[in-house]
């Protein structure tokens, strides 16, 4: 049944003064910046008139996420007296959570005939359900499909028909000035997402950037300059409800660059501003294009991470690897904002197909980047461990051995790693391979391997502790 209609003269009366064209958008001239953490700065300057002495100015249409404790106000020849954020806003369950103990009327409708009647009611509670005291008796408005609406007399002027920021002044003077409210408002974010097209007979690879913009905000924001700032601004863990929310974790670069980018900075942040203005309405998801790369350097390759004596009684695939770097010498030249790469390869009819994705944390300009993007089908890695002996009390001796296999027409290298080599005092006494030690934990071999053919890798540790 279509229970909650309300009485659009009412609605009508509550048109705010600031919005006198009735244009449906309160807001002025509106400037965003928009971080990565699920914050964003909005200043807005609206041209208001104001009396002179104590007024109480309303201003619709401000995010309905705001975080009333950040907001500032500018205005000449005025001071703030007080200020309110109405998040109470009107919609059918909280007209009738209002009218608890008012009189409403009921409109029924006769299903076979047509004819409307109409009661007077009383609402007397609204628990689960609505509870009416009409014509005498007790009722329950149940949702059965009957053809049964109430109207109200009025709006309440605790109700908002949307986000609104009241607040009282005190004056020195009338007339029309400028006024900029700016604020903190979560429910605003964006994200970078890669495309990237690999073409492996040149070596090279085509990145387009996109900016992801997503509003949860509860308000749209027109014709807005838009700001983005690629990195984490500091803030606490409480957002104010009490509920404890974990800063994100932040991915380490094995490879950071040291070039500096040809953008704007705002302390450790770049900036990414959007070249026009936008419109960011509420609920929606927008794409602008920030980078568009030709012909960047890049190769395809293998790699394989085994834990500590790892061993498997099967092969398992190596995982296929991307590497390219955002120099300026290969091509790219940029600092790259955290984001999604997804990775396309065309195939014999030139179409480009989709071959993986994974994620890049915030990446300085200069740094060399091996991307993931699946398991090898033809590349493959079986782990053994041959013998384990123990050498004294506190020493033991591994014999480990890694055969590798590439079913494919063409020779592969595979980047072989062996983790854990910092749990205690591990030392190499034996390797084919002629490995490297990339860092206190880890022992890395570039193996070659033959087209359709294999290799293998053997190595003895000593393990003290």
């Amino acid at each position: 049944m279509a229970l909650l209609l309300g009485s659009t003269q009412a609605a009508a009366q509550q048109m705010p003064a600031s919005d006198p064209a009735g244009r449906g958008n309160a807001q002025g001239d509106v400037s965003m910046t928009i971080y990565n953490n699920d914050v964003a700065l909005v200043q807005d300057v609206r041209q208001l008139a104001l009396a002179s002495g104590r007024v109480r100015q309303s201003f619709p249409d401000v995010s309905a996420a705001i975080r009333p404790e950040t907001v500032s106000l500018a205005v000449s020849d005025a001071a703030i007296v007080e200020q309110n954020f109405d998040y109470d806003l009107l919609s059918p369950s909280s007209l009738m959570e209002k009218a608890v103990g008012e009189t409403i009327t009921l409109v029924r409708t006769n299903p076979a005939t047509g004819a409307e009647t109409r009661d007077r009611a009383r609402v007397l509670a609204v628990n689960g359900g609505v509870v009416i005291e009409v014509n005498g008796h007790v009722e329950v408005l149940r949702d059965d499909g009957l053809p049964v609406r109430a109207v109200f007399d009025r709006v309440p002027e605790a109700l908002q028909a949307r986000p609104t920021l009241s607040v009282t002044l005190a004056s020195t003077r009338s007339g029309t000035r400028p006024v900029t409210l700016s604020y903190l408002s979560r429910g605003l974010g964006w994200s970078a997402d890669y495309v990237a097209l690999f073409d492996d007979r040149s070596g090279t690879v085509d990145v387009q950037g996109w900016v992801t913009l997503r509003n949860a905000s509860g308000t749209t924001f027109a014709n807005a300059r838009t700001l983005l700032v690629a990195g984490d601004v500091g803030g606490t863990d409480d957002d104010g409800s009490g509920d404890y929310i974990p800063r994100p974790h932040r991915v380490t670069m094995t490879s950071p660059g040291t070039e500096t980018a040809a953008r704007e900075q705002l302390g450790d942040f770049y900036l990414y501003p959007l070249a026009e203005r936008t419109t960011i309405a509420d609920k929606q998801t927008k794409q602008v294009s920030f980078l568009d790369a030709k012909h960047v350097a890049a190769r395809s390759g293998y790699r394989f991470e085994n834990d500590w004596l790892g061993s498997s009684d099967e092969a398992r695939s190596a995982q296929s690897v991307l590497r390219f770097a955002n120099s300026g010498s290969a091509g790219l030249g940029d600092a790259l904002p955290a984001g999604i790469v997804r990775v396309y390869v065309r195939d014999v009819r030139g179409q480009a197909q989709f071959t993986g994705e994974n994620r890049i944390g915030h990446t300085p300009q200069g740094s060399t980047i091996a991307l993931p993007t699946g398991d090898a089908f033809d590349v493959k890695v079986q782990p053994t461990t041959v013998s384990r002996t123990r050498q004294g009390d506190r020493r033991w001796r591994t014999d480990m051995r890694y055969r590798l296999t590439n079913a494919r027409s063409r020779p592969v290298t595979v980047e072989l790693v062996q983790n854990g080599m910092d749990w205690s005092d591990v030392r190499v006494v034996a390797d084919s391979g002629k490995g490297k030690r990339q860092d206190a934990g880890m022992l890395t071999w570039q193996v070659p391997v033959p087209a359709n053919g294999s290799a293998v890798v053997t190595a003895t540790f000593d393990t003290r502790y």
